[in-house]
């Protein structure tokens, strides 16, 4: 029996999240035969938002979908690359008229089958107000079911409760759902009595000596204080974190869960005599 093999990983931090991908993915596709693998990367371009630059080396390291979240909007210049890239993701419950795509259904030609990837923001714990992603997601499927049962869910959402209540609500209707936002990693990877695989947070790939990925005296300040602060990026301890969902093509049902924290070390760039030698002539210049 075949065995589709979903690999999801969780909020790509800065350039180091960035880095991890490049470095660990094709690893980790070749490692465990992933035949699909979503990223969420509303984090990738200096911790908020993404650029066309960073979603190419995503996909020229393996990542066939990107998903998004609150973040998605907060580089304008992504918007005329996100009304015509439909493997970049942003949640399909903001209103109408937002630029970009909140679902696709993308072709896996060696099982010549479809598969869905949707993307949906919670409402608990957010400022701006949005769509109810309850109402939002049986749209969506209505159209989805009749296209494939490789139906995967990214649900980018700040309360454990509205994560859960989602997967009850969907169980049975999707492959498999993964929780995004909080980059904390739950230990709660379970297939539901449907056949859903979930868990509730995936966590983030990036520095992790930090406050969620964000530098820890920054953070620290922010607490203290009670005032706003840079926002400056962590350095230090890179982990990629990820879920793999084994799922059987047919019924579209999860078999196995396999949730995944893996280190990376950035390479430590050598510098050649060449280099040396300019970094000499251009300080006696100076």
């Amino acid at each position: 029996m075949a065995i589709f093999r979903l690999l999801f990983i969780g909020d790509i931090v800065g350039d180091a999240g960035v880095s991890a991908v490049e470095y660990l993915l094709p690893i980790l596709r070749e490692q465990y035969t992933i035949d699909f693998c979503v990223a969420n990367g509303e984090n990738a371009h200096e911790g908020r938002g993404i650029n066309e630059v960073i979603v190419k080396k995503l996909y020229r390291s393996g990542v066939d979908v990107i998903t998004g979240g609150d973040h998605s909007f907060d580089k304008h210049l992504i918007f005329p690359y996100m009304a015509k890239d439909n493997r970049l993701l942003r949640p399909m419950n903001y209103p109408k008229g937002a630029p970009g795509y909140g679902y696709g259904v993308y072709p896996y030609e060696k099982l010549n089958t479809l598969v869905a990837v949707i993307n949906l923001r919670g409402q608990s714990f957010f400022n701006n107000p949005i769509r109810c992603p309850f109402y939002t997601i049986d749209r969506v499927l209505e159209e989805v079911r009749n296209q494939t049962n490789l139906i995967f869910l990214d649900f980018h959402a700040e309360a454990t409760a509205e994560k859960m209540a989602m997967a009850w609500y969907i169980d049975g209707r999707i492959s498999a759902m993964a929780g995004s936002h909080t980059h904390v990693q739950t230990g709660d990877e379970q297939i539901f009595p449907q056949g859903m695989g979930y868990i509730t947070d995936v966590g983030f790939t990036g520095p992790h000596d930090s406050v969620i990925g964000m530098d820890k005296t920054t953070a620290i300040n922010r607490f203290l204080l009670q005032t706003p602060q840079k926002y400056k990026l962590a350095e230090g301890n890179i982990k990629l974190h990820g879920v793999l969902f084994y799922i059987e093509p047919r019924t579209g049902k999860t078999q196995k869960v396999l949730r995944l924290s893996l280190p990376y070390e950035p390479p430590v760039l050598q510098e050649t005599p060449q280099e040396v030698r300019e970094i000499e002539q251009s300080s006696k210049v100076s």
